[in-house]
């Protein structure tokens, strides 16, 4: 039989604390690119990282790896995305039974006007009021969490610009 170990009191705190900010952030940074961009903060960064990839094109299996969504879902974005004519499919030139995510001109355009209110909005609410001491301990903190959570490194081309993008 195993015995559980429970949490300390600080590691408690520290737990709740986490909680709180995975429960309340997302709402925040949704509810601010709805109101000043109109797409959901899932679909900004869908188009935030078409826009950092070259060509602005990812497949679309590394761009549902870089978001951590998967096909059916990412698919069923791309397809609002693409309606909005901000995301175009192509089939990969590469590899023809493969499918590409292209950010289109107006995609670019949408990315490049949310872009500063959501930096201000992230800025505002998880930057400024931290210490550049402690937004160097979020970077090491979220990488050995990161290390469980994702010990295959999906999400590695979000935290590596440099990735393969093909």
């Amino acid at each position: 039989m195993e015995t559980t170990t429970w949490l300390t009191p600080e590691e408690r705190a520290a737990w709740l604390r986490l909680i709180a900010v995975v429960e309340l952030l997302p709402g925040v940074l949704d509810a601010q690119l709805r109101r000043d961009a109109g797409v959901s903060h899932f679909e900004y960064f869908v188009l935030a990282m078409l826009s950092e990839a070259p060509k602005r094109t990812l497949r679309m299996t590394s761009l549902a790896q870089r978001t951590n969504a998967t096909l059916p879902r990412l698919s069923h974005v791309v397809q609002r995305l693409e309606a909005a004519g901000l995301v175009e499919r192509v089939p990969c030139p590469t590899d023809r039974r493969a499918t590409n995510a292209l950010l289109t001109q107006a995609g670019w355009d949408a990315v490049v006007a949310a872009a500063p209110g959501h930096v201000a909005t992230v800025r505002e609410r998880v930057i400024d009021p931290l210490t550049p001491t402690q937004v160097a301990q979020l970077a090491r903190i979220g990488d050995a969490v990161l290390t469980r959570l994702d010990p295959e490194g999906r999400m590695s081309g979000l935290l590596d610009p440099t990735a393969d993008h093909t």
